[in-house]
C-alpha cells in the first residue's frame, strides 16, 4: 500500500538536504521510495541539441526517452494549467512511500522543515496538515507536535512511518 507524506517549508529551509539523507535510511529499512518535487521556476531535464530536446521543441506533447538503465517521460504543458498534486500522485507506480517536497498549500499530511537562519516565518500552526516539525530551533510558543533535529534521521524516518497517509486518503483530502 502506497503512503504519502509531504515535507513543507520555505525555500532554503533544507528540505532537499533532509530528503536526500532520509531516503537511504528508509531504503535500509526495506522501503521502496519515490519522490515528488515541486519546482517554482522553469526547469528542464533535457539538453539542447539532443534528439529528445529537438522533438519537444518541434512541438511534441510528450517525449519518452528510454535506455537499458532508465526511462523518462517529459510532458510539455504548453498552454495547459499546472497539474494538481492529486493528478501527479496518480502517475506513480506502487511503492511504500511517496515523499512530496513542496506543495505546502495543499491539504495533505506534512512535516515542516524549518531552519532558524533562513529567517522565514513558521508554517505551523497555521497549516493544520503539519503533524511534526524538523527544526534547529524551538517553535514559537512551543509545539503540541513532535519536534526533531534535522540530523536525527532515525527519528524523521519513524515520523514518516507513523504519520504518512495511505494514497487513497491523501487523494480524498486533495479532492475536497
Amino acid at each position: 500500500m502506497t503512503r504519502v507524506i509531504g515535507f513543507a517549508g520555505w525555500s532554503g529551509a533544507g528540505k532537499t538536504t533532509v530528503l536526500a539523507a532520509l531516503i537511504p535510511v528508509l531504503k535500509d529499512r526495506g522501503y521502496r521510495i519515490s519522490t515528488l518535487k515541486h519546482a517554482h521556476h522553469h526547469f528542464d531535464v533535457d539538453k539542447p541539441g539532443k534528439d529528445s530536446y529537438r522533438h519537444r521543441e518541434a512541438g511534441a506533447s510528450e517525449v519518452l526517452v528510454a535506455s537499458g538503465r532508465r526511462w523518462a517521460l517529459m510532458h510539455e504543458l504548453r498552454d495547459e494549467a499546472e497539474p494538481r498534486l492529486d493528478e501527479l500522485l496518480r502517475l506513480f507506480s506502487p511503492v511504500d512511500f511517496i515523499l512530496v517536497e513542496g506543495f505546502k498549500r495543499d491539504p495533505h499530511v506534512k512535516i515542516e522543515i524549518y531552519r532558524e537562519s533562513n529567517r522565514k516565518p513558521w508554517l505551523y500552526p497555521e497549516d493544520p496538515g503539519i503533524e511534526a516539525l524538523v527544526s534547529d530551533a524551538a517553535p514559537p510558543g512551543g509545539a503540541a507536535l513532535p519536534v526533531v533535529a534535522p540530523h536525527d534521521l532515525g527519528a524523521i524516518a519513524a515520523l514518516v512511518e507513523r504519520l504518512a497517509w495511505p494514497l487513497e486518503r491523501t487523494l480524498a483530502a486533495l479532492a475536497r
